[in-house]
């Protein structure tokens, strides 16, 4: 990852809020086909004569900045920020003779080439927008503003260009000398470069000291609006040759399904909903001293649900870790080659594990009595992962588009509240595969009718949906983050591991699977398509692909 300054500055704040939307300018297929060192030619001088476009005018937005800013200092920080772009620009220069780039004829710049230096030329000059409309730029002490609010339309793009330098450097082999794009590369992740993008962003924060809360919002929007030419700037770069993202623009919708699964508890949630439910029912349950000896069939009191709930997940925290300990007997016990039966088998005591473990939440009644109105109003409630609602929602909106289908295949005890969490978004053409409260007259009776409550439950859900899609013509995702996810997440053609759970690789390992971070297989999976190799995603192949955010998710399925 790029290195941010280290004063907790706006600078830094803006880039950690927004540093997720840089996903989305590395999944590209310009900067995939880049990093893969097979980007055409033609491409890459295209995007170069453009790129030239982004110089001159940051060249240009440094020397008004400079006329505006008012402290010597600040002017002198700006003028060595501005030789560092004509030094860029030389660069440039050197790229474009040896690439034979004629700017003459290349010399008109493309939309998101338009859209991106208009704007910063416009903020440059004053014609800012704020909240309440037009800036109104009317004294000389006002003017000196304009400086900070340009540094904030440029810093993240230098922010941008250093992220994605040392992204691609990772794929730089040091003895390689056939890497069509290693000097572009290698400029971007530079220590002068990395130089350039801290300076401005100090600058940014020096210009920002003085301003107020109203106008530093003004700034962040700038700087999320530069964010977002930047990334069409590279979404916008024509590509002729085959490429691997997005997926479901490479894949014919005609021809083949788009079928997307995952899982719920912690996937798409902040926090596990049997703690959800159970804390439902202890909130909800009444206090000792309102139950009176005549009501034996009364829910038991708040204080003792809480305290079975205690103990049932002291329990449950004890055997499963128990449970993938005897999975896995000892380091030396590991296995290089992937072995899915012999995965199977050893899920099999998982699978018993948590049907035990069940079984006990039903017995002790702790669910008993909860009413339904409280668990939609809990899912409406729920907090999902940043980045999931809003993938589902666009896959939802492009359902006929993309030829797309979501399901969730969940542990969960209560479907009614994965429903909610879902419907309180607008999601309520998801298909749920759960397990179910019983009710009567909406009051849970404590049962839970079990459809889903083991690793080769979900599978068997998951191979039960393929069976019955179009044509049998599929390309199946699933996204899980946990050891009950495993088997689905390795027979789908596509497995995206979320989170960090450690049960999960362990298991993993001992049994043969790589897991391999989502960026990185696409660049390889890049170089194979070019290559002439089969480039199609297929399941068993005991790879899964590991993401930090579900804005990789979106961006390398659906793209910007």
């Amino acid at each position: 990852m790029g290195a941010v300054p280290d004063a907790e500055g706006p600078a830094r704040r803006f880039w950690v809020r927004f540093r997720k939307e840089s996903v989305f300018a590395a999944y590209t297929p310009f900067v995939v086909c880049l990093a893969s060192g097979r980007l055409e030619l033609e491409t890459f001088r295209h995007y170069i004569a453009q790129d030239v476009y982004f110089l001159r005018a940051f060249a240009r937005a440094y020397e008004m900045a400079e006329e505006c800013a008012d402290d010597d200092d600040a002017k002198m920080s700006i003028s060595e920020l501005r030789k560092a772009i004509l030094e860029e620009m030389k660069m440039h220069d050197a790229i474009v003779e040896e690439w034979g780039v004629d700017l003459t004829k290349e010399s008109t710049p493309n939309l998101a080439t338009v859209k991106y230096t208009d704007f910063l030329l416009a903020t440059a000059a004053g014609k800012i927008e704020g909240g309440k409309g037009p800036i109104k730029i009317a004294t000389p002490f006002e003017k000196t503003k304009i400086a900070a609010y340009t540094l904030g339309a440029m810093t993240p793009c230098m922010r941008l260009y250093a992220f994605l330098g040392k992204e691609l450097q990772s794929f730089l082999d040091p003895g390689e000398t056939n890497h069509l794009y290693k000097k572009w590369i290698e400029n971007y992740s530079s220590e002068s470069f990395e130089s350039s993008a801290l300076q401005t962003e100090e600058l940014l924060d020096k210009l920002s000291i003085s301003l107020t809360g109203e106008e530093l919002e003004v700034i962040e929007k700038l700087y999320h609006q530069a964010m977002k030419l930047e990334i069409d700037f590279f979404s916008a770069q024509p590509i002729v040759q085959q490429t691997v993202v997005p997926l479901s623009r490479v894949q014919d919708p005609a021809e083949h399904q788009l079928i997307i699964f995952s899982d719920f508890d912690l996937t798409c949630t902040v926090v596990d909903s049997s703690a959800i439910l159970a804390e439902i029912a202890i909130l909800t349950a009444p206090k000792a001293d309102q139950i009176g000896p005549e009501n034996v069939n009364a829910r038991k009191s708040s204080a003792d649900l809480r305290n079975s709930w205690d103990a049932l997940s002291s329990l449950y925290t004890e055997e499963h870790e128990q449970c993938i300990e005897s999975i896995i007997p000892s380091e030396e016990a590991k296995v290089e080659t992937f072995n899915y039966e012999g995965l199977c088998e050893a899920l099999e005591q998982l699978s018993d594990f948590e049907k035990r473990a069940n079984s006990r939440v039903i017995e002790s009644g702790v669910l008993k009595g909860v009413n339904l109105e409280d668990i939609k109003r809990a899912g409406e409630r729920l907090i999902l992962q940043d980045g999931c609602p809003g993938f589902f929602q666009q896959i939802v909106n492009k359902k006929e588009e993309l030829n797309a289908d979501v399901h969730i295949l969940s542990y969960c005890w209560c479907g009614d509240l994965i429903r909610s969490a879902f419907s309180s978004g607008g999601l309520n053409v998801v298909n749920i595969h759960s397990n179910e409260f019983t009710y009567e007259e909406s009051v849970s009776t404590g049962e839970i009718v079990m459809k889903v409550e083991s690793p080769m439950d979900k599978a068997r859900a998951f191979k039960d949906v393929l069976s019955h899609s179009d044509n049998g013509k599929h390309v199946s995702i699933y996204i899980g983050d946990s050891v009950g996810d495993l088997l689905c997440l390795l027979e789908a053609d596509v497995g995206i591991v979320v989170g960090s759970s450690s049960s999960l690789r362990r298991v993993g390992h001992q049994f043969g699977v790589s897991f391999v971070p989502l960026f990185t297989g696409l660049v390889k999976k890049q170089r194979e398509f070019v290559d002439g190799d089969s480039s199609s995603w297929k399941g068993l192949s005991g790879i899964l692909y590991t993401v930090s955010s579900w804005a990789e998710i979106h961006a390398f399925i659906l793209g910007p």
